[in-house]
C-alpha cells in the first residue's frame, strides 16, 4: 500500500490524496507498440513512464535542433502503487517531492532499462529460451486465464477502435481487445514488479513526456530499433554479447534498423493491426520492406501520399544527427506517426480519381488537366518522426562518460538512409 495512503478513487479517475492534495491516477498508454517499460497516460497531452535518471539528464541536455525530433520532456512525478476500497490495482502520480521519492543513484538495477534479470527471474536459462517463451507468452495474452488475471486491474482507458495482434503466421488473433496488446502486457509487467517490492519501497520517479500521438484521431505508429549496435558503453560483456547476437540476426545489422512494432488503422475493417518486436527480430530485408508497405497501407490502398511528408522528416532528422559530434544513440528508437482516417487522406484519393478521368478526357485543355494539383502539393497530410529512449545514449562530456566518440552516430545515420532508400524505392515504384 502506498505511503500516501489508502485514497478513493472516483468514477473519472481522480484521486483525493491526504493534506488535500491531488493525485492523478495513472492509466496504461493504449497506443504503446514497442519497449520495456510501461508507458502511461498522465493526461491528453503527456505520458510518464519509469524514471532512468541517465534518460532524464541526456533530455535536458538535448542540443535544440534535436527537439523537433523528441517529445517534450515535462519535468518528474512521485508515483504510488497502491488499492483501492473496490480491491483493485491503481498507480497515481503525485508532484514530485525530494525528500520523498526515491533518489536516482538509489535505484535498484532491476528499473534500468532492459531489466533482463526480471525475465530470468522466470526460470528463463537462456537468450533463445527467453525468446520462445515471452513470444509464447504474448501470443495468448488475450487467452481466459489473462483475461482473468486483468480483473484486478481497472482499465479506465480504451479505444473505439479494435486492435488485433498478427500471430507468427500472419492470421489474425480470435479476440478484438481495445488497447494494443504490447501495451496491457508493458503494464502487467510493470505493476508485477512494483507489487513485488511494494514492502521496501513506496514510491517511484517517472519521466513526464510529450504524448506525441495526442493530434492524430487514429494514430498509426510505427517503432524502429535504429542503429547496428544497441548496446551501451556500461553494458556487460553478457549482455553486449546477446544485444549484438541480436543485430547480427536481424536487420540491425544488414540495414541499421529493425521493426519494434506498429499499429496501422485498417479502413477496410475499422480495427488496428499490430504487430510486435518478435515480428520485427524475425524480418529479412524484404521482410522489412514488406512490413514498411504493410504499414503505409490502409487495408485499401497504399498511401502514397504519406511518401513525400515522411520523407522531409527523415532527410532533416538525417542533417540533424549528421551534425551532432560524439553522440551515441544506442538503444534508441524512431517512431514515425500518421493519422490512418483523416479528412485530407479521402480529399486527395478524390482529386487523384478527378485527375485521371481529366488526364482521359483529351479534350481538356493541358492547364486544367493539372489544375486541380496545386492543392496535392500544397496540402499534405501531417505525419510526426520523433526519437525516444535514451537511456543509452552518451555524448562527450555527458555524466563523465570514460567512453568518448568521434564523430556522428553513423550506425544511426546508416538506418536513417536504409529507410530512406526504402521509403523512395517503394514511391518510384507505385507512381
Amino acid at each position: 500500500m502506498c505511503v500516501c495512503q489508502t485514497m478513493e478513487v472516483g468514477k473519472h479517475g481522480k484521486n483525493t490524496a491526504h493534506a488535500g492534495g491531488r493525485g492523478v491516477l495513472l492509466e496504461p498508454f493504449i497506443h504503446q507498440v514497442g519497449g520495456h517499460s510501461s508507458m502511461m497516460r498522465y493526461d491528453d497531452h503527456t505520458v510518464c513512464k519509469p524514471l532512468i535518471i541517465r534518460e532524464q539528464r541526456f533530455y535536458e541536455s538535448l542540443p535544440p535542433e534535436m527537439k523537433e525530433f523528441t517529445p517534450e520532456y515535462k519535468g518528474v512525478v512521485s508515483v504510488c502503487f497502491e488499492g483501492d476500497s473496490d480491491g483493485y490495482i491503481n498507480l497515481v502520480a503525485y508532484p514530485y517531492v525530494e525528500s520523498e521519492a526515491l533518489e536516482p543513484d538509489d535505484v535498484p538495477e532491476r528499473d534500468q532499462p532492459r531489466r533482463k534479470h526480471s525475465r530470468r527471474s522466470l526460470n528463463r536459462s537462456s537468450s533463445t529460451s527467453e525468446h520462445k517463451e515471452e513470444k509464447a507468452g504474448l501470443a495468448c495474452e488475450n487467452s481466459e486465464s489473462s483475461i482473468q488475471e486483468m480483473k484486478s486491474l481497472k482499465m479506465h482507458l480504451h479505444s473505439d477502435v479494435p486492435f488485433q495482434m498478427l500471430d507468427g503466421n500472419s492470421s489474425l488473433t480470435s479476440e478484438n481487445i481495445t488497447y494494443n496488446p504490447w501495451s496491457l502486457r508493458c503494464h502487467k509487467q510493470q505493476l508485477s514488479r512494483m507489487r513485488s517490492e511494494s514492502k521496501e519501497r513506496k514510491l517511484y520517479k517517472f519521466l513526464l513526456l510529450e504524448n506525441v500521438v495526442h493530434h492524430f484521431k487514429f494514430p498509426c505508429v510505427l517503432d524502429l530499433k535504429m542503429g547496428t549496435r544497441q548496446h551501451g558503453d556500461d553494458a556487460s560483456e553478457e549482455k553486449a554479447a546477446r544485444q549484438m547476437k541480436k543485430c547480427a540476426q536481424s536487420t540491425s545489422a544488414s540495414l541499421g534498423v529493425r521493426v519494434c512494432g506498429m499499429q496501422v488503422y485498417q479502413r477496410n475493417t475499422g480495427h488496428y493491426l499490430c504487430r510486435n518486436k518478435y515480428y520485427g527480430r524475425s524480418l529479412s530485408t524484404e521482410g522489412f520492406r514488406i512490413a514498411l508497405y504493410q504499414y503505409l497501407h490502409n487495408g485499401i490502398e497504399l498511401r502514397k501520399d504519406l511518401f513525400e511528408p515522411i520523407l522531409r522528416k527523415l532527410y532533416s532528422l538525417k542533417a540533424v544527427l549528421e551534425r551532432q559530434a560524439s553522440y551515441r544513440f544506442y538503444s534508441s528508437s524512431l517512431l514515425i506517426i500518421y493519422d490512418g482516417k483523416d479528412d485530407w487522406a479521402e480529399t486527395y484519393m478524390e482529386r487523384r480519381a478527378e485527375m485521371r478521368l481529366k488526364q482521359v478526357d483529351m479534350s481538356l485543355p493541358e492547364s486544367l488537366q493539372d489544375g486541380s494539383s496545386t492543392e496535392s502539393v500544397t496540402s499534405q497530410p501531417k505525419v510526426d518522426v520523433r526519437m525516444i529512449d535514451f537511456a543509452h545514449s552518451t555524448f562527450k562530456g555527458f555524466r563523465d562518460d570514460p567512453t568518448v566518440h568521434d564523430g556522428p552516430d553513423m550506425g544511426y545515420v546508416f538506418g536513417l538512409e536504409s529507410l530512406i532508400n526504402i521509403i523512395e524505392q517503394m514511391r518510384d515504384e507505385n507512381k
